[in-house]
């Protein structure tokens, strides 16, 4: 709030002033801004789609047909966590009936939302089918460089349809 000198002042400097006469409407500017959250997320998930190579073929530990993978640095008992189920899901995401493409863009999706909402451990269906998307799944994962670990799920979680991975948050 100004004081009385101030306002005073004021008033002298402006003895005489005509104000405008505003009788013209000026126009609504519609800004049409993309909606920069919108943008990150799209931008994030294509950068996640990114480390998605068809060609790169990983050396997978498989025994038995159990796929498994450790990040070079992480503790070995991590594999075992995940095999015998102490590690809880907490995103599940299914990929029945989708084709290669659409798994890819689900997938990356579900590392994103695993690495927003701070979840470290995440199960994904692959199914039996024609075991394309069971083989392609891992090759896939272990590109990812959050990926810290991923077993074929427990049977609580989906057994030999699914796979059990970790994520760094």
């Amino acid at each position: 709030m100004p004081d009385n000198d101030e306002l005073a002042l004021f008033r002298a400097a402006t003895a005489g002033i005509k104000p405008l006469k505003q009788d013209t409407l000026a126009p609504v500017r519609i800004h049409k801004e993309p909606n920069k959250l919108l943008q990150r997320q799209l931008r994030e998930k294509q950068d996640t789609l990114f480390y998605f190579s068809d060609e790169y073929e990983p050396l997978l530990n498989e025994y038995d047909g159990v796929v498994k993978y450790l990040r070079e640095g992480e503790e070995s008992h991590l594999l075992k966590q995940l095999r015998r189920g102490d590690f809880s899901p907490e995103l599940f995401l299914d990929l029945h009936g989708l084709t290669r493409e659409q798994a890819k863009q689900e997938l990356a999706a579900l590392l994103l939302a695993c690495e927003q909402e701070q979840v470290d451990c995440a199960s994904i269906m692959t199914g039996y089918g024609t075991f394309t998307l069971k083989k392609q799944i891992p090759r896939w994962l272990v590109q990812h460089p959050k990926v810290r670990a991923l077993h074929q799920a427990p049977k609580e979680w989906g057994g030999d349809a699914a796979i059990l991975i970790l994520v760094e948050i």
